[in-house]
C-alpha cells in the first residue's frame, strides 16, 4: 500500500510502452522528435480577439471553486455575449460560498440547486445541462474529471498542469485523441501561448530571426507560495486538499504546478523539441508544510546535444527573477518581448502603445481571458481546437525534472513516458490517507527501480 501511495520512487521506472499506451498509435509524441520546427512556414498562430463572436448561448459549469477557478468562471462570462456560468462544484462548502459571493458581485447568481459539494460534485456539474466545463480542481483530479466531461460530450477548459504523474499524463494524451474524435474543443491554461507580445516574439523566432537554437536558460525565482497549517479537526484528506499546493500527489510539486509555464514557453520557442534526458538537483530550506522541495535546478539534454538549464525557487526574502532566454546562432530572445543581436544590442522589441495613444492595436489583452475567448470562438465557429498534446508534453517535461531531483538519477523521456508511477490514494474520501506523510524526498536514498 505505502509504495503505491507515496511518490513511488522505487516503482518510477517500471512498466513498458505497450502496457502504458496499449494499441494507441502516437508515433510523433513517443519520440524525441517534433515536426514543430522553428524554421517551418507558414507560421500559424492563434487569433487574439477582444471578445468571442456572437453565436448560440453557452452555459458553463465550474469544477474547483478556488481562486483560479473563480477567475476562470469570470473570464468565461466576460469572453463574449450570451455566456453564463450556471453550476459550481467543489469538495468544500466555504470555497463554494466564496466563489458564489465573488460571482454575485459580477451580477451572476448561481442557484442553490446547481451548487454541488463532494468528490462526485464534478459529475453533477457536468450532468447539469452545461455546454462547457471549466476544470480547475487540484490537478490530481484532472484526468478523471476530463474523462467524464468527454464521455458526456462537453467542451473543456483545462487548467494547468493536466496531471501529477505519468499514468495521469498518458490518460490525458489518450483523452485528447478522444476529444478530437468527438469534435470537441479543449483549451489548456498555458497562458503564454495566448499572450500577444509572446506570440509576436515567437513569430519572429519561428521565421529564423535568431537562427538555429543552440541553448536556453530559464529562471523562475519567486516568493514562498501560500500554505495552511493543519487544524485539529481536519482529517488527512481535508488537510492535504486544503493545502494542496504543498503536496506532490495533489499538485505535482512546484515544478509541475507552477514552473510548467516557463518550461512550456522554452519548449515552444525551441520548436517543440522533447528532451532526451533531465539531470536535476533540488532541496528544501524554508517550506514548512507538505512533502516537496522549494528549489530545483534542472538541465535538459536534447537529442542534438543542445542543453537547457531551468531553475526555480519558492523562498521568501530572496531576490526574484522571471527569465526565459533562448539562444540561437544569430541572436537570442527573452521570449516575452525582445530579440537581441549576438552583441547584446536590441534587434527588435514589441511596440507597446502608451496609455493615451489613439492606436491600441498592439495592446496586450489579458491572456487568462484569451483562453476562454479562444474556447468560445472555436465552439461558435464550429472550428474545434485542442491543445492537449502540448499540455501533456510540457507536463511530462516538468515531471522529468522533478523525478530526477527527487531520486538523484538522470531521467530520460522514454522512462518518464512509460513509468507506472501513480501518486495519491486509489479512492478519494474524507478520512485517513494511508502511506502519505510530510516526509521530504531524499535524493539517492532509495533505488529508482
Amino acid at each position: 500500500m505505502e509504495e503505491n501511495l507515496t511518490i513511488g520512487r522505487r516503482r518510477f521506472l517500471r512498466g513498458t510502452l505497450a502496457g502504458a499506451l496499449g494499441t494507441i498509435s502516437l508515433p510523433a509524441f513517443l519520440t524525441g522528435c517534433s515536426d514543430r520546427s522553428p524554421n517551418k512556414s507558414p507560421i500559424s498562430l492563434p487569433e487574439i480577439l477582444q471578445k468571442a463572436p456572437d453565436g448560440r448561448p453557452l452555459k458553463a459549469g465550474l469544477v474547483g471553486c478556488g481562486g483560479r477557478g473563480t477567475g476562470a468562471a469570470i473570464n468565461f462570462i466576460e469572453a463574449g455575449n450570451g455566456l453564463e456560468v450556471t453550476a459550481l462544484g467543489d469538495v468544500f462548502e466555504d470555497k463554494m460560498a466564496t466563489c458564489r459571493k465573488l460571482l454575485k458581485e459580477k451580477g451572476v447568481e448561481i442557484a442553490e440547486a446547481n451548487c454541488f459539494i463532494g468528490f462526485d460534485a464534478y459529475q453533477q456539474v457536468i450532468d447539469s445541462e452545461v455546454d462547457v466545463v471549466l476544470l480547475c480542481a487540484p490537478p490530481v483530479f484532472r484526468p478523471i474529471h476530463f474523462e467524464y466531461a468527454l464521455e458526456k460530450g462537453k467542451h473543456c477548459f483545462l487548467e494547468k498542469p493536466c496531471a501529477v504523474d505519468p499514468v495521469g499524463a498518458r490518460q490525458m494524451l489518450v483523452l485528447g485523441k478522444r476529444a478530437d474524435q468527438k469534435g470537441l474543443s479543449v483549451v489548456s491554461g498555458m497562458i503564454r501561448r495566448l499572450q500577444k507580445d509572446c506570440l509576436e516574439t515567437y513569430r519572429r523566432v519561428a521565421e529564423g530571426t535568431i537562427g538555429e537554437v543552440v541553448s536556453a536558460h530559464v529562471s523562475r525565482l519567486g516568493n514562498a507560495l501560500w500554505f495552511v497549517q493543519r487544524q485539529p479537526e481536519w482529517s488527512d484528506m481535508e488537510y492535504m486538499l486544503r493545502n494542496w499546493v504543498n503536496f506532490c500527489w495533489t499538485s505535482g510539486d512546484l515544478v509541475v504546478e507552477q514552473f510548467i509555464h516557463e518550461i512550456d514557453m522554452m519548449s515552444w520557442f525551441m520548436g517543440g523539441r522533447k528532451p532526451v534526458r533531465a539531470e536535476a538537483t533540488g532541496g528544501r530550506q524554508r517550506r514548512v508544510t507538505g512533502d516537496q522541495y522549494d528549489f530545483f535546478s534542472i538541465e535538459y539534454l536534447f537529442e542534438n546535444g543542445i542543453r537547457a538549464h531551468c531553475t526555480s525557487r519558492q523562498i521568501g526574502g530572496c531576490d526574484n527573477l522571471h527569465n526565459v532566454m533562448v539562444y540561437g546562432t544569430k541572436g537570442y530572445t527573452n521570449c516575452f518581448n525582445t530579440i537581441y543581436n549576438l552583441d547584446g544590442s536590441i534587434a527588435w522589441q514589441y511596440p507597446y502603445p502608451a496609455e493615451g495613444d489613439a492606436d491600441q492595436s498592439m495592446a496586450v489583452p489579458d491572456p487568462y481571458a484569451q483562453e476562454l475567448i479562444r474556447l468560445v470562438t472555436a465552439i461558435r465557429r464550429h472550428q474545434p481546437v485542442n491543445d492537449t498534446e502540448i499540455h501533456v508534453q510540457s507536463t511530462l517535461m516538468a515531471m522529468m525534472g522533478r523525478e530526477s531531483a527527487y531520486t538523484g538519477k538522470f531521467i530520460t523521456w522514454d522512462e518518464m513516458l512509460t513509468s507506472s508511477q501513480k501518486l495519491g490514494p486509489e479512492t478519494y474520501a474524507f478520512g485517513p490517507v494511508a502511506g502519505i506523510t510530510e516526509e521530504i524526498p531524499l535524493a539517492g536514498a532509495k533505488p529508482v527501480i
